[in-house]
This record gives structure tokens, sequence and C-alpha cells, in this order.
């Protein structure tokens, strides 16, 4: 490990909507994924603007959390699991990242946390 700060993320429910100010999201998976002899978290879903007065549209998304440094240790005040994440900020190794993830998914974006 390094002196990276890491994060908390906090694992909601999957396939559920969420509603935004244009739209909708739902994030349908968690994905695992085998790294560099490390562990990485990325998030799967969709959005859908159809609330917008500016028109309507969608995509799908990963969202890559980070490298997975403890997972489920602790449950949230709400009862969720958590997990602590380390953020990627390096950019090589997003854009490696990007193109495994794009090999693996049908998504339209994929972004770092």
């Amino acid at each position: 490990m390094n002196d990276t700060i890491s994060s908390i993320y906090t694992h909601y429910p999957l396939n559920e909507e969420n509603n935004a100010i244009s739209g909708h999201y739902v994030v349908t998976d968690e994905v695992r994924l085998p790294f560099q002899n490390r562990e990485i978290l990325y998030l799967t879903g969709y959005s859908v603007v159809d609330t917008s007065c500016c028109g309507t549209g969608g995509c799908g998304y990963a969202l890559v959390q980070g490298f997975i440094r403890n997972w489920k240790f602790r449950k949230s005040a709400a009862g969720f699991a958590e997990t602590e994440i380390e953020p990627i900020r390096e950019e090589s190794v997003q854009k490696e990242l990007r193109n495994l993830i794009d090999q693996q998914q049908t998504v339209t974006q994929i972004n770092f946390m």
C-alpha cells in the first residue's frame, strides 16, 4: 500500500431508479476486476434524460471507484456495507483500465471517481 488517501464506497442496492434533475439513473452491477496484482471496483449502469426541457437521451456508463483496499469491512449507519477504496489518479493506469472495461462492457462512458 502507498500513502494515497482512501475513500469509502457505500454499497447501495442495485437496479433501483434514482431520480435526478433531468431524468434518472440506475446502477446495475458492481464489478470486481483483477488488475496489476490488485482488484478494481467499478459500477455499471445507465442514465435516462427524460424530464429535461432541452430534449431526451441516455447512455450506459462504467464508474470506476478505484483499487479495493478493504472489501465490505463495515456497515454504514443506515446498514449498508462499505468498502475502502484507493482512487486511481494516474492517467496511464486510467487509460489501460478504460481499454479493459471497454472490451468487457457495452458502455458509452467510462469515468473515474
